[in-house]
């Protein structure tokens, strides 16, 4: 072809106006090479790297070669980015250099799709009857926007994706759209040849190269590899969530609300005995939950696991009914009934789940307010099903900003199901591997190319070594003190990482209290909104929770500190991961650092890559809990961090954090 991945990379950078940078260089090389031999490679880009270069430059190559390659985000945003603006920019800065310009194309799973047929024919309710909205409300007045807007974007050729859509609540776009399980199929549906999810698929497979999500990726996993198209290299960004967003989609809940609504949505369509049979069920079930703890579900919750095969047994037989007769288009010309048939099925797969209580599975009961008492259930771990579907049979790449956790790639590859003694060093020639062996090795490589920036002379680590411990009642007066004094010295330009919500409003409370700076508090707007206000008004402060931990990218002097209020284990009564805790403590291991270390390190490593975003960027990261340098597991979180310069001197820190206010 006479092109080799370096030339493209030099194109592609030139084309955006970009520089050249060895770790991006050197990713895209030990990219292609994986492509090529067939190792798996995980490969730690940090923050100004330009890895979305580093792996679609040699994902262009392969794709030219006739080889599909498929890149899943976490995000829609990114994935919204990649398609918008990273990979058309790519194609025309190297189209010259190509034989022919590769095709691309997004997929989405089908509830980002407006429905035709729930448009057009309206929503069922409770009962199984298609009933359509009236534009009461401003929930109706959304619907009915959404509804022309649906049927503009078919006019005009255009995609019917909820990213595009005017503005909207979540309810709104739930009478637009459907999910998997109910969508009627594009052979039964009247709108099958114009529906907008069945376009995109198609779309998709006739492109080189497919942008997709984690989510569907799992889905496409577990139904066999049938909903993304066929392809031999699954380029995985964000990797580091790829473990919880498959545990996600392994995941179940059943509650009663759900599976009374499966029954009275099947009423019209079978014996009222049957339909009264699930909801005398989903009496039992309300009745079991409302005398149990909140917490894991074990053998010993015997009315909970009789009662969630109750539930089971009803929905069989409610199943069974649904199907006695055909559902071909004269006898379901609405499609109620499938949607009734795809209720019910759920209902019977998740409560059989429970109901067995597998070692494989955790099974625990949440309270939630203003919905009540539920079931969840999810894998002890993924790591099986992440070798098994995701890793076997085909080439991965799984890249991020945060691979090495205490200074290595072994905990996150044992997550995903890679083995570290199947880990090669640089020199090591790619073994012969039995594709059709379940025991055998995935050969993998471990890159960290680095980053551009130089954290040492960029950033501080502060450690309030003279602040208490925190406990469990919350932050106490010291740390409010430490706050409004760091806040103060930045003059705002703060982002706060805070392990709670209640932490995060009485810390915004306290400043707001104690200083005329501006605080935003999560939960004040949508994040959305208050992130661009933060972004703005340089001398503007954000306080927030899990998603300002790795969701927000504010470069500049808007963020010349970021606070993070406490070391951020998951919570001691956190069923699934106590229950992994446990479970590596009695193969032998040391649950505490393979599960609790090792989510806290990934969470800090993500919270302290907000501050430095660019080569100009300055400023302290200051954690308010002394463990992280005084207790032996330490040690593992700090070589988890960006290399900043540490410090426990506390007025250096505020006398630089002043600097930077006035400079």
């Amino acid at each position: 072809m006479g092109v080799d991945v370096q030339q493209l990379l030099e194109a592609a950078v030139a084309g955006i106006d970009g520089q050249t940078r060895p770790g991006q260089v050197q990713m895209a090389e030990a990219v292609n090479t994986a492509m090529h031999d067939g190792s798996h490679l995980l490969v730690q880009a940090g923050t100004g790297t330009g890895k979305s270069l580093g792996y679609l430059v040699p994902a262009l190559l392969h794709a030219i070669e006739g080889r599909r390659v498929v890149v899943s985000t976490a995000t829609l945003a990114l994935q919204s980015q990649l398609v918008d603006r990273d990979v058309p920019a790519l194609l025309d800065a190297t189209e010259k250099l190509l034989p022919r310009r590769p095709a691309y194309a997004i997929q989405k799973g089908r509830n980002n799709y407006a429905c035709l047929h729930r448009i057009r024919e309206g929503a069922p309710d409770d009962d199984g009857m298609l009933v359509d909205i009236p534009p009461a409300g401003e929930v109706g007045r959304q619907v009915v926007e959404l509804r022309e807007w649906a049927e503009q974007q078919l006019l005009d050729g255009e995609a019917g994706d909820r990213d595009h859509a005017p503005s909207h609540q979540y309810q709104a776009w739930q009478q637009i759209a459907i999910a998997a399980r109910e969508c009627l199929g594009a052979q039964k549906c009247p709108y099958g040849e114009e529906c907008f999810a069945e376009k995109s698929k198609e779309q998709a497979r006739k492109a080189d190269i497919v942008i997709t999500n984690h989510a569907l990726l799992s889905i496409d996993a577990f139904e066999n590899r049938t909903v993304l198209p066929e392809h031999d290299v699954i380029i995985v960004d964000e990797a580091h969530e790829l473990p919880a967003r498959v545990t996600g989609a392994a995941g179940d809940e059943l509650s009663p609300q759900m599976v009374e609504r499966a029954a009275k949505r099947s009423r019209r369509f079978v014996d009222d005995d049957k339909a009264d049979d699930l909801i005398d069920a989903s009496d039992a079930l309300r009745a079991a939950l409302d005398g149990t703890r909140e917490g894991r579900i074990e053998a010993a919750n015997g009315p909970v696991l009789e009662a969630a095969a109750l539930v089971r047994d009803a929905a069989r037989g409610l199943y069974s009914d649904l199907n006695k007769k055909s559902d071909d288009k004269d006898d379901d010309p609405d499609g109620a009934k499938r949607q009734a048939k795809g209720a019910v099925k759920e209902i019977f797969d998740v409560a059989e789940r429970v109901a067995a209580l597998s070692d494989l599975d955790v099974v625990w009961m949440i309270d939630r307010e203003r919905f009540g008492r539920e079931l969840r259930i999810a894998p002890l771990t993924v790591a099986g099903l992440l070798r098994e579907l995701v890793l076997k049979d085909r080439t991965a790449v799984l890249t991020s900003a945060t691979l090495t956790l205490g200074g290595d790639f072994d905990a996150i590859a044992r997550q995903v199901g890679l083995r570290p003694s199947d880990k090669l060093e640089d020199d090591d020639e790619m073994p012969e591997v039995d594709s059709d062996s379940d025991t055998g090795p995935l050969p993998w490589r471990g890159l960290d190319v680095g980053s551009p920036f130089e954290y040492e002379k960029q950033a501080s680590l502060y450690v309030a070594k003279h602040l208490p411990p925190p406990h469990r009642d919350g932050l106490g007066k010291k740390q409010f003190e430490e706050i409004i004094d760091l806040v103060t010295a930045a003059g705002g330009r703060t982002l706060g990482l805070f392990s709670s919500r209640r932490a995060a409003e009485a810390a915004t409370a306290a400043v707001r209290e104690e200083t005329d700076l501006k605080v935003l508090c999560q939960g004040d707007a949508q994040l959305g909104e208050l992130a661009r206000e933060f972004v703005e008004d340089p001398e503007t402060s954000l306080f927030g929770t899990l998603s300002l931990w790795q969701g927000i990218d504010v470069p500049g002097s808007t963020c010349n500190l970021v606070i993070i209020d406490r070391v951020p284990f998951p919570r001691p009564d956190e069923p699934l991961m106590a229950a992994r805790q446990r479970a590596v403590d009695e193969a032998g291991g040391n649950g505490f650092m393979a599960v609790a270390a090792t989510h806290a390190a990934l969470l800090l490593a993500q919270g302290t890559g907000r501050l430095i975003r660019r080569s100009s960027d300055r400023g302290v990261v200051a954690v308010l809990d002394p463990r992280i340098v005084t207790q032996r597991y330490g040690a593992f979180l700090r070589a988890s961090l960006p290399p900043m310069w540490p410090t426990a001197d506390r007025e250096k820190v505020l006398g630089a954090l002043k600097r930077l206010q006035s400079s």
